[in-house]
Formats: structure tokens, C-alpha cells, sequence
């Protein structure tokens, strides 16, 4: 279950149409007691705008029931670019131009990086901070290593499947 916010106002800002971050919440819980192995994607994060809520995230979806969790840190490929660049000065006017440097700092002072290994956490100062706030907050919050793949649960076909024309 991805959580960006824990804040419904900067959710709904965020993410429009989406469900609500205590909705997010409940589906974890309710995952959870249903006994199904559950996640947190805390993502996106976007540096100046939501990465001061990394652990506050990890704490509330651990109380829920996560039990692993991973993160990403926002991308803006192509055309994506200036609608965040938009989306930012329609919303965060003040906080545009630091949002948008952090970014450039960890994305080689470009915007986007599809870079092998860094496209989804970065690479720089910023970057390790959030990575290590991250770490820490797993840590504190009790989440730990996604569980391996079982295939325990399933069950093997003793008959050949045809497609029919």
C-alpha cells in the first residue's frame, strides 16, 4: 500500500480522487488481519514537501500491521516535468524552487535520472538523508526485510489447460 501523506489535506492536494491516508491505514490493518503479508511504499517523496513525514509514515503504518516497507523518491520523467513544475506553483509557490532543488541535487541537476540503481532513491547528500531517515525510522518503528517469495499457497494444476478458438 503506497502512503505519500499522513496529512489528508496535502494528500488530497497530492493525489486527488485517491484514498484517504487513514483509509490507507485500515487496508493495512485489515490486510493484516486477514493474515496476508503487508507492505508500505512511502512514496512519492518529494524533498521540502513531504520528507519530514518519513517517520511519522513508518510509525502509524507499523501500529497498522506493515511489515516491510521500501520508499521512493520522485521522479519526473519527460513530460512530467513541467506539470510538477506547474503543479508546484499553483500549490506550493513558496516552496517551489527549494522542492525543485533538492530534486536537481539528487537527480545529477536534472529533474530526472533514469540511471540504473539511483532513478529511485537518488544519489547525493540529500539523498543518503533521506535514505537514512528511512533506515532509521524502519528501525524505530519495528519494520523490517520484505519477506521471501513462497509459493506455499498454491496449488498445482494436474490437468493441461486448452485454449479454445
Amino acid at each position: 500500500i503506497s502512503v505519500t501523506s499522513l496529512d489528508p489535506n496535502l494528500q488530497r492536494v497530492l493525489e486527488p480522487r485517491t484514498s484517504s491516508p487513514q483509509a490507507r491505514l485500515e487496508a493495512i490493518m485489515q490486510l493484516r488481519q486477514a493474515g496476508i503479508p503487508t507492505g508500505v511504499m512511502v512514496a512519492p517523496i518529494i524533498p521540502g514537501l513531504t520528507d519530514h513525514e518519513v517517520p511519522k509514515i513508518l510509525d502509524a503504518c507499523a501500529k497498522a500491521g506493515a511489515q516491510f516497507a521500501g520508499y521512493t523518491i520522485i521522479r519526473l520523467p519527460w513530460a512530467v516535468a513541467p506539470l510538477f513544475e506547474h503543479w508546484l506553483e499553483e500549490h506550493f509557490p513558496d516552496r517551489k524552487e527549494k522542492v525543485l532543488g533538492r530534486i536537481r541535487d539528487m537527480r545529477g541537476n536534472r529533474l530526472n535520472n533514469s540511471q540504473w540503481h539511483t532513478r529511485m532513491t537518488g544519489e547525493g547528500v540529500f539523498a543518503e538523508q533521506i535514505a537514512s531517515l528511512f533506515r532509521v525510522g524502519c528501525r524505530h518503528a519495528g519494520i523490517g526485510e520484505r519477506p521471501a517469495l513462497s509459493t506455499a499457497s498454491f496449488r498445482k494444476s494436474t490437468t493441461q489447460l486448452r485454449l479454445k478458438l
